[in-house]
Order: structure tokens, then sequence, then C-alpha cells
């Protein structure tokens, strides 16, 4: 049958990779020339063209394929995951290793992993708009003995079956696989919702139209050169490789391939820090986050709750480690509470009252879930004649399920404020009998039975975290459904300023957004907050100029997700439908791994705007020492073939150079990018071509010198090691960044440099090979010119960079 999933798209072959580089402007001309120098008779020209063209597909074809294992692994990464019970364990796999026969748990915002039976668990309600087009939820509820699968399809009667794709948006079961993969309704259909999108970015559409735009002028200029060198000096072969030449050196063919291969592997290495990337765009912001709104629960403490305290009118009890017994007195409470929790919990909390009191055989009559109006979970448990309700949430919403007197109400809140303060996340418990089964728990009346406090642990390196974020001028908020005081003193531990109170959801709710910006602009504690006023946070912030990224993991939590300038999603305990919405997963849940993402994220922005620096400024004197000599009356100085070898060392060198530079010490030290600042605008733009422009001076002053002394063949040796060598140390210094040049993270440059002055050598010394290029060896004198005037006019930038540091 196969595993269950559904076919994905095919990879890019080396066939389609070679037919669309092959479409590229600069190819077409190389091609061009390699075919007018054989036609002309120039074999040896022609020869080292088409082995020219061959190695730069060579080398687009590598850097595709190391793009698209990156992209392969981070759809691994991507897979979505089920809760399945094998063995009686329940156990957490990959959805594709769901087999026919596996009972699987399924819960809100959980899409459903397979065609199923519903078995177990109360009235499940399920988005099937994926499969039918039709917006409302279809009721599904357990199975009746003897009800199979069989042939049931979407959309039809209220029953037990459940399809793979489909979204759950209230309550939870069990439920017994049918059908996976192809087979299953969606299968059938066709469509796919693991695949990450692969879009291009906007950044990306902007290089592609750059590059085309500017192969165009090439071709253009390709014209006019060629049409003005043979009017002016009447040889028009000579005119068309110039023309040619012109052109190669003005198309800048690396702006796609580089922000391609930059944004491929930074989220491959953004994965290996715990962070898969959904959209490739969220890398360009994460340089530019200014606040990071993050909850409580999960990321900034362990999530590994543990019932440490019960208080009722008649006592107060505490409990050691997780698993030890409970004193007899508390017995009582908790039995009522572990009846409040889920049959197969997976809510922490629930799991921690399951430890020291296993549940009993049985499944509840009916189950109300959590509700934004009642926030108490409530199961009503068949006794009998009788029916007993039992209720689980925050204090609050139990004293008024109870509907205590004023006096009582203000006494509990007490006890309840007194144990948040001590950082604990306190819930209470009551429970109402009733001859029958009620519509709704708020019909009956609820006896108070007491309070539950749970501890969940600061992670270690929490601190640390938000301390490395306040410093790169990033301010944290948190954000919780707990009570204010358990919000405040679990702020105080990791460091946040609480000096501005706490701010709850209902103060949330009551201010205008005008207001409410004013307010969070100091507030960096939110309490008591539901998920729709997530939302509103965020529309808050980003009215008071920040660029926000917000973490949630609810079904609720997605609209937030999806107006948050980043969104970030809880990849352990998060839904589906968050993990859908957001832009960022969290694949361990932990705040320090949002702050190591946006630590890469400024590393990957940093470099990639040295590459694209780089590559304009190397295309300046690329591009004049081609057309300079047209105009000034001079013999031609490149011609096709030392574009080639050019282009040959600069596409490794953004690649592996630039992409494989380390973070700057003080990239978590300086506030981050204003949002309205590109990656590459017109301040990079100018310093990259005076930085060509000063390596074009260069050269052409090393060729005029040495045209005065020596013949064209060595007076272009020269000015063609002048460009080789000012090319290598300007890939230097845009890539050090002011620090070390020989650190262990510069050995791809060196390997790079001295495979090119190898080459360069032979071009300059083998008579054969010169010839080809028709060069000659500069002298001792010319060539330490060359030298000196390459280290000048190529490495006063990192000299620059040196300074500022």
């Amino acid at each position: 049958m196969g595993p269950n999933e559904l076919p994905r798209p095919a990879a890019r072959s080396v066939v389609r990779i070679v037919a669309e580089t092959l479409r590229e402007p600069m190819f077409l001309l190389l091609l061009g020339a390699a075919g007018l120098y054989l036609t002309l008779g120039d074999l040896s020209e022609g020869a080292f063209l088409l082995l020219g063209a061959l190695a730069a597909i060579g080398l687009v074809i590598l850097q595709e394929a190391r793009s698209e294992r990156a992209l392969a692994a981070l759809r691994d990464l991507a897979q979505p995951q089920v809760r399945v019970l094998r063995d009686g364990v329940e156990r957490r796999i990959a959805a594709r290793d769901l087999v026919p026969g596996d009972l699987f748990l399924v819960g809100e915002g959980e899409r459903i992993a397979a065609d199923a039976l519903l078995v177990a668990g109360g009235l499940l309600t399920v988005d099937e708009s994926l499969l039918t087009g039709e917006s409302g939820p279809v009721p599904r509820r357990p199975a009746r003995p003897g009800e199979s699968f069989g042939q049931a399809e979407p959309g039809g009667e209220p029953g037990p079956w459940l399809f793979a794709g489909t979204l759950p948006v209230a309550g939870q079961g069990l439920a017994l696989a049918a059908r996976t993969g192809a087979e299953s309704a969606i299968g059938r259909i066709g469509r796919s919702l693991a695949d990450i999108p692969q879009e291009p970015t906007p950044l990306q559409r902007t290089a592609g139209r750059l590059a085309a735009a500017l192969g165009g002028v090439a071709l253009v200029f390709c014209g006019l050169v060629a049409v003005a060198y043979g009017l002016l000096r009447g040889d028009w072969v000579e005119g068309t490789l110039a023309g040619v030449t012109v052109a190669i050196a003005l198309i800048p063919e690396e702006f796609p391939m580089v922000l391609a291969v930059f944004l491929a592997l930074g989220a491959w290495r953004l994965a290996a820090h715990k962070v898969l990337v959904r959209r490739s765009a969220v890398i360009e912001t994460l340089d530019a986050a200014t606040v990071l709104c993050v909850d409580k629960t999960g990321t900034l403490t362990e999530n590994r709750m543990q019932l440490v305290r019960a208080w009722s009118p008649a006592g107060e009890w505490s409990f050691g480690e997780a698993g030890s017994a409970p004193a007899d007195a508390a017995r009582a409470l908790l039995v009522l509470a572990a009846d409040a929790c889920a049959v197969r919990p997976t809510d922490p909390m629930d799991r921690a009252v399951r430890r020291l009191v296993p549940g009993g055989e049985g499944e509840p009559a009916e189950v109300w879930p959590l509700r934004p109006e009642r926030l108490a979970f409530v199961q009503a448990w068949a006794e009998g004649e009788e029916v007993r309700l039992v209720a689980k949430g925050a204090p609050e919403a139990v004293f008024a399920l109870c509907r205590l007197p004023d006096a009582e109400v203000a006494a509990l809140q007490a006890e309840t404020a007194r144990l948040a303060g001590e950082g604990l996340r306190v819930l209470g418990v009551a429970q109402a009998r009733a001859a029958r089964l009620p519509d709704d728990p708020a019909a009956a009346v609820f006896d108070f039975a007491g309070l539950l406090g749970f501890a969940d642990p600061l992670r270690g390196d929490a601190a640390a975290a938000l301390a490395e974020a306040r410093g790169a001028g990033i301010r944290v908020v948190m954000i919780t459904g707990d009570h204010p005081a358990t919000a405040r003193a679990i702020a105080r531990q990791a460091g946040l300023d609480v000096t501005a109170g706490v701010l709850t959801g209902a103060e949330i709710a009551g201010l205008s957004l005008e207001d409410l910006a004013a307010r969070v602009r100091r507030a960096e504690v939110f309490a008591r907050v539901a998920p729709e006023q997530k939302l509103r946070l965020v529309e808050a912030l980003k009215l008071d100029g920040e660029v926000v990224a917000m973490t949630g993991d609810g079904v609720n939590d997605a609209p937030a997700l999806e107006a948050a300038h980043i969104g970030i999603a809880m990849g352990g305990r998060g839904t589906d439908v968050a993990r859908e919405a957001a832009d960022l997963v969290l694949l361990d849940d932990s705040f320090p791994a949002i702050v190591g993402g946006v630590r890469l994220g400024r590393r990957i922005f940093a470099n990639l705007r040295r590459a694209l620096t780089y590559v304009t400024a190397i295309h300046v004197p690329i591009a004049g020492v081609a057309l300079a000599p047209v105009l000034l009356g001079l013999p031609p100085l490149l011609y096709p073939m030392h574009v080639v070898l050019l282009e040959l060392a600069i596409d490794p060198t953004c690649a592996l150079v630039f992409e494989t530079a380390r973070s700057d010490e003080g990239a978590m030290r300086r506030p981050p990018r204003r949002a309205d600042e590109p990656l590459f605008g017109l301040r990079q733009a100018a310093f990259a071509v005076v930085q060509g422009l000063s390596v074009l001076v260069g050269v052409l002053g090393v060729y005029i010198w040495a045209l005065a002394a020596h013949p064209p063949a060595t007076a272009r040796g020269a000015a063609f090691l002048t460009l080789v060598l000012g090319n290598l140390v300007l890939a230097l210094a845009d890539s050090s960044g002011g620090r070390r040049l020989f650190a262990l993270e510069r050995l791809a440059f060196w390997a790079i440099a001295l495979a090119v002055c190898a080459v360069t050598a032979v071009v300059l010394t083998v008579p054969a090979v010169a010839e080809v290029f028709r060069v000659a060896p500069p002298p001792p004198g010319p060539l330490a010119v060359a030298t000196l005037v390459a280290v000048v006019t190529g490495g006063w930038p990192g000299l620059l960079g040196r300074l500022r540091r």
C-alpha cells in the first residue's frame, strides 16, 4: 500500500536545470561567441569558451543540487506527526508511518492523518471544507456497535466517519485508521497539504527582474559596441567580440543564484537550530524584529507541569516529586480533579493529575471543552440514575459555575492570589449532580471542591536568552492565560520588567486600539489573555511601529500568527492550524531557539548583503575594462575567455565564502534593522560601485602605464593579473567584515584563491594557453605594480571595516 503520504512534486532534474540555465542571456552570449570563434577557425578559443560554458553550467547544477538537498531535508522535518496507540502505549510518529488498523488520537486543531472511524470520545465537530467546499462544520459521533467505515464519503450524513486532511474544530477522540495515502479521500483528489510552499520571495522576484532587465541592456550594448567598433576601426569581427565581451561583463547572472542558495541554505541552517522555515521570505524579516511576543508555558518554562499543592476549605497539602502518593486527606479532591481530566490526556496539567491519581475505566457521558466564555473543562459521568458533572479550570470560571456569594468569592480569590504569587498555575475544581444530562453545564449548580497548584519550572537557559535578546535591542513580552500573580512571579524569575504592571485580557478588550498601543509601549507582561486578544496585541504593536514576532500553538492563535510580521508556531505542542498559519515552526518549543533564530537570521542577512555588494562591485571593473578601451581607442583588454574565467571564480566565491561566513561578534549587540531599510538599497549599491570603480581605476591605470613601455599582450597580462588579484582581495575584504583574515572559517576562500592563482599562473606562463588568452607574462616590475595596485584598490574596504570595528 505504501506510506501514508501523497505524491510529492518531482524534484528539478539535471536536464531541467540545464535547460533553464541555457535560457540565461549570459550563456546564450557565450555560446554565440564560441560559435563565432569556431566559424573563424579559432578552434582553441572556441573550445575554451565551450568548456567554460560547460564549467559554468556545472557550477550552477552543483549549487542547485545543494539547494535541493537542503529543501528536501526541510520537507522531511515538516512531515506531520500523529499520536497513535500501539500495544496500549501512546507514542508520536510521522503521519506517513500510519497504517490501516492503527488507533490514533484526534483533537481540536490537528489535521486528521487518514480516513478513519471514530471509535471513542465525545461529539467531534469537523471542518471538511477542504474536501467538500462547504464552510459549515460537520458533527461526527463515535461509532455504534456493528458500524464500519465502508464506502463513506465526505459531506454525508452525521456519523462516525473521519477523512484525511479535514480539521477537528471542537472535541477529541480515538479513531481507527481505515484508508491511508492515495487510497484516502484526499489522496484520490490528489492534493497535498504537507509540502512547504517554495514560491520565490519578493526579493528573489526583484532580483530576477533586475537580472532580466540588465540582460536586455547588455544585449543592446553588445550591438552598439559592435557597430561603433566596426564603423570606427573597420574591424567587424573584433567589434563583435568586443560587443559580446561587454555584454557578458554587464550581466549579473549571479544575483538570482546567490539569493536562491542563501535562502535555501539559510532555511537549512535555521532548521539545524530547531527553527523550521515555512516561508523563505521571513528570513529577510528576522533581522528587523523589534518585539518578541512569547507564551509563558512551554516557551519560557519547561511545560513540565507537576502538581505540588492542593487546597480546600478543609486544609492544604503539598506533594513531592511527580508520582509520589498524595496524602489521604487530599485524595478526594484529586479524584474529583482526575474525573475532570481527559481519559487520554494530552494536556500537561491533566497528565500531572493522572500521575498522582490514575483514571478509572470507561468513557464520560458527555464532554464540554474549554470555551472563551467558560474557561473550564467539564465532563459528565453516569452514576446509576444520576449524572455527576465535574469541572476543572480557571478559578474565576469555576466560582461562576458554583454561583458563590461575593464574600466567599473574595476569600477564595485571596487564596488563589497567594498560590499564584508563588509562581504556581492555579486551577479550581467543582462538582454537581443532576437527574439528567443537561444541554449546558452552566444549568447545573456546582459545589466548590478546592484549588490545585501546578509548578512549571523556568527553562534554565531562558534568562540568558532573554538578556541576549534585550542586548540586541529586541523587547520581549510574555503572554499567558494564567493568573496575573503567576505571570508576575514567572516574569520576575525570567528577568522581565514588571514595573509597568500586568495587563490583563479584560483590560485589553476594554481599550481602544490607540490606547492599547500606548499601554503596550511600556507593559511587558500580559495575563489572562484569550487567543483572540493576541490579535489585538499584534495590531497595537504594529500601530506603534514595531516589527512583531508572535508565538502561538492553538487553533484560535492563527489570526494573530497571520497578522504578525513573523508568526512562530510551536512544533511540539502546536496544532496543525497554528503551524500552517506560521512563518516559522519551533521544533523544540523553546524561547532560546527563537533568539537563536534571530541571531542566525542576522548572520544570513549580513552575509547576503555582503555577497550582493561583492557581485555588484566586481561587475563594475569587469564591464569597465571591457568597454573603456573601445571608448579610449586602446587595444582590447578583455576578451570573452577572460570574462568566463573571472565568472568561474565569482560563482563559488559567492556560494561558499560568503554563505559560510560566521556572524559578526557584535551582531547581537546592535539594534534591529529598520523595517523600511532594504537588503540591498541605494546606500549598498553606491558603496559597491565605489569599490568597483576603485578596482577599475587601478586596472586601467596599470594597463595604460604598461602599454607605454610594453607590447599589448604584456600590458594585457599585467592588467588581467591586476583584475584577478583585485577580485580576490575585494572578496576577502567584503566577506571578512574587518575580522581575522587567516581564521579557520576562511579556509574556503583560501582554497578558491589558491586555485584561481594557479590557473592565472598557467594562463600567463604556459605559451599555448597564453596565446589563447592573448597575454604575455609581465616582467618583475609590472608584476609587482599589478600586485600592489590590486591589494590597495581591492583591500581598502576591509581596512575601513577594521577601523569601524
